[in-house]
């Protein structure tokens, strides 16, 4: 196994914040009536509004005024003009009510809060958890939607304090914003002495057979695949739990950290089989790697081409604690959401402040592709900036670059206590094609993709776009891409 408890018992640091008095037994919190948004008075969207922290508006009365704020764990689905954001039950300063937040958004930037999806937590998961001696948590983890022919799929986690008793569970609806209705339970796991990952944080894909393959689990053993039935989106085999797919590295005897937070895709041109998974304390040192496969069934392969079931940190790390020049930096940056959109591919996650750590903020981000078929993250949100050649010309200059390394720090949040965040440096491209005053290290520019052969050996390949400086509130030039050893490298200009 993995850990020695369940890596989400954080409902008290996250939902209550630093600033409330709320207990593992708090229940009762009142729903607010659902609000029509298109009602709601507000000043009009402005960008530059958005910020990192949102004190103004902890008060569960503002819920109206969240829109990106207190996203935690979302997934993210686009159905008609409207992109829709499901997520855990959490937010600073206050304790908030059971039943997964709704969000939506027609660009990806302004968002909305709708309601929650239920009234409370589902029946048939609390009554397992209590079945078996446990108290479920008053909140609902790490949802999952997709949609189904013309059932949209809520799968939802649901935990408590004893170790590793939760389930997965599954709601549908006809209509993204509901109502919903209890299904089932997808997959369970126990507080005893079995060999099983913990039943949360579940995804979902249906392969290129029409296969139903449910990815989920948090510590303990790692990542499960569980097959479900495609009529009913539980398990094919009642009470199977599936079996490990991916699994964290060790430092001695200790794991270094852990693992959690599934995220399943496809992508048809490359027929590959996309694993994104979460590393680490979710507070701290959160950050993202990701596994590809031709199978949904794996196994999955790192950038070594090692398979992710074997004892030992997987990479590419393509997203992780960051800090640009002049800025507190983003810690807390994984469990995400991938999804697509005329055949551009999202990232969605939450992402903590370094000058205050329980605050929430959605974040999302524009994935390219390297050029042997890795996914990579835009080193600054998503804000529909426009897309114009990039030329020579304006590479030239001083930027700030990112070089995603990474520290282990075996353990979890009592030894994770630094975000371990990765500073931005000077990387200065110079007119004649030599870089940082090293003439044995030069640069060329075949529009998009920019190559950094560097002295000591290493290649950098990225690929150059606009972006907003979200620091500095303007446009940027930004790049993205991989090294020859796999490690991500991102800059800004």
């Amino acid at each position: 196994m993995i850990g020695k408890f369940t890596a989400h018992i954080f409902i008290l640091a996250v939902v209550c914040g630093m600033q409330t008095s709320c207990t593992e037994t708090d229940q009762g919190v009142d729903l607010p009536e659902p609000v029509d948004t298109s009602v709601v008075t507000q000043p009009p969207f402005d960008i530059n509004d958005l910020k990192d922290t949102y004190e103004e508006i902890t008060p569960l009365a503002s819920n109206q005024h969240w829109g990106p704020y207190n996203t935690h764990d979302p997934s993210v689905i686009k159905s008609g003009e409207y992109y829709y954001s499901y997520s855990t039950d959490a937010a600073y300063g206050t304790a908030v009510p059971a039943g997964i937040q709704i969000r939506k958004s027609k660009d990806l930037i302004e968002w909305k809060f709708v309601r929650w999806a239920l009234n409370g937590l589902p029946e048939k998961g609390s009554d397992f958890i209590k079945s078996k001696g446990g108290i479920p948590f008053n909140g609902i983890w790490a949802p999952y939607i997709m949609k189904v022919n013309n059932e949209f799929r809520l799968y939802y986690s649901l935990s408590s304090p004893s170790p590793r008793l939760s389930v997965i569970g599954l709601l549908t609806s006809a209509n993204p914003e509901g109502p919903w209705i209890e299904k089932g339970l997808a997959v369970t796991s126990l507080a005893d002495n079995s060999v099983q990952t913990n039943a949360i944080d579940p995804t979902v894909i249906v392969d290129k057979q029409g296969r139903h393959w449910m990815y989920y689990g948090s510590a303990w053993d790692g990542i499960y695949i569980l097959k479900l039935k495609a009529a009913s989106g539980l398990a094919e085999l009642s009470g199977d739990k599936g079996r490990r797919i991916a699994q964290r590295g060790f430092t001695g005897n200790s794991i270094n950290g852990n693992i959690e937070g599934a995220e399943i895709i496809y992508n048809p041109q490359l027929d590959k089989y996309f694993l994104f998974m979460a590393y680490d304390w979710l507070e701290t040192k959160y950050n993202v790697r990701v596994g590809r496969s031709d199978s949904p069934e794996g196994p999955f392969y790192d950038f070594n081409g090692h398979d992710l079931n074997t004892e030992e940190d997987h990479g590419p790390m393509i997203l992780a604690p960051y800090k640009f020049k002049d800025h507190g930096g983003w810690q807390g940056t994984s469990h995400v959401s991938v999804f697509s959109d005329n055949d551009q591919f999202y990232m969605a996650h939450q992402g903590r402040p370094g000058v205050d750590k329980f605050f929430m903020v959605m974040h999302v981000r524009k994935i390219f592709w390297t050029e042997d078929g890795w996914p990579v993250v835009s080193p600054e949100r998503y804000a529909a900036t426009a897309q114009t050649p990039v030329t020579s010309n304006e590479l030239t200059g001083t930027w700030e670059a990112i070089t995603l390394g990474y520290n282990i720090v075996p353990g979890y949040a009592n030894e994770q206590i630094s975000p371990d965040f990765q500073v931005a440096v000077d990387l200065t491209l110079h007119a004649d094609g030599t870089i940082n005053n090293d003439a044995a290290s030069t640069w060329t520019f075949n529009a998009p993709r920019l190559e950094l052969k560097r002295s000591g050996g290493h290649t950098d390949n990225v690929i150059v776009g606009r972006g907003r400086d979200w620091e500095n509130k303007k446009d940027a030039l930004v790049f993205t891409g991989l090294n020859n050893e796999g490690v991500a490298m991102w800059g800004k200009k």
